[in-house]
């Protein structure tokens, strides 16, 4: 079996730069099974970052940085310092290396690096509407969405979002939970922008009861019950049929493969 290691990918920006060096670095390492779900693009505030940092802890994780503001570069580097996280900041070092050779102080400005060009700018509307329209918070994104993500909790439904996010698509997402009515938003978006998350009710169980675990609650707890689990599922997927959302099993999928096989339902629907 192999060794899972999940990395909290941060960044002040969109986070393209530890993401083309994390692929890189994981690629040497076949036989491990890298988590790459994490990934918190346009960090500005303190308070988030301390909280995604605790989470990390929790979790195991190794954190990967690419933070240009001083300040918040300084709170991953002493909690880490108190809390023995593992982290590697991709930023500050070379610029700091820099500084000391020309005496040139650093911009401190994120996304320098990226061209301004419209594609640019498409991927970061994308994660921003990703970000505000993350777990139904508001349902007036489901009709701006290209598309929607449905699924009952721990189906990987925010994940999926920033992934295809930073593959330019607009996603909004629903939990869905038997006792909380349908939005009646829901209802009106064009069925070929609907996507229905499945996962067999056993796993869906580990990774729940791991959850709970994580956050030091009890797991034998309503929340990952298996009856329960298997009532949700069969829930959604009666929410399915009524909506006519395509169904993704993403049992043992990893984001990546999800979110491509996600993307290729959605461009079999574009018209010709």
């Amino acid at each position: 079996m192999k060794k899972s290691v999940p990395l909290y990918m941060i960044s002040d920006a969109v986070g393209e730069t530890s993401l083309k060096l994390v692929n890189a670095v994981t690629a040497q390492f076949p036989d491990v099974d890298f988590d790459m779900s994490y990934r918190f693009p346009f960090m500005k505030d303190e308070a988030e970052l301390k909280e995604i940092l605790s989470d990390a802890l929790k979790d195991g994780a190794i954190v990967v940085t690419t933070l240009v503001s001083s300040n918040l570069t300084k709170i991953v580097a002493e909690f880490c310092s108190r809390t023995g996280l593992q982290y590697i900041d991709l930023m500050c070092p070379f610029m700091d290396i820099i500084y000391q050779k020309t005496g040139v102080e650093p911009l401190q400005e994120a996304g320098t690096v990226h061209k301004l060009n419209q594609e640019y700018f498409n991927r970061v509307e994308a994660i921003e509407f990703a970000v505000k329209y993350d777990d139904g918070k508001d349902p007036k994104g489901f009709m701006e969405a290209d598309i929607v993500l449905l699924g009952i909790s721990r189906t990987s439904k925010t994940p999926l979002s920033m992934y295809l996010a930073n593959n330019r698509y607009k996603v909004a997402n629903l939990p869905l939970i038997p006792e909380v009515p349908l939005p009646e938003q829901i209802k009106q978006v064009p069925k070929e922008k609907l996507v229905g998350l499945v996962i067999e009710p056993e796993t869906q169980q580990k990774i729940r009861t791991s959850r709970l675990h994580s956050l030091g609650l009890q797991e034998n707890s309503r929340y990952a019950d298996i009856k329960r689990i298997k009532d949700e599922l069969d829930y959604a997927l009666g929410v399915f049929d009524e909506l006519g959302a395509f169904s993704l099993d993403v049992t043992n999928k990893s984001i990546e493969e999800a979110a491509t096989l996600i993307a290729e339902y959605m461009d079999s629907n574009l018209p010709d």
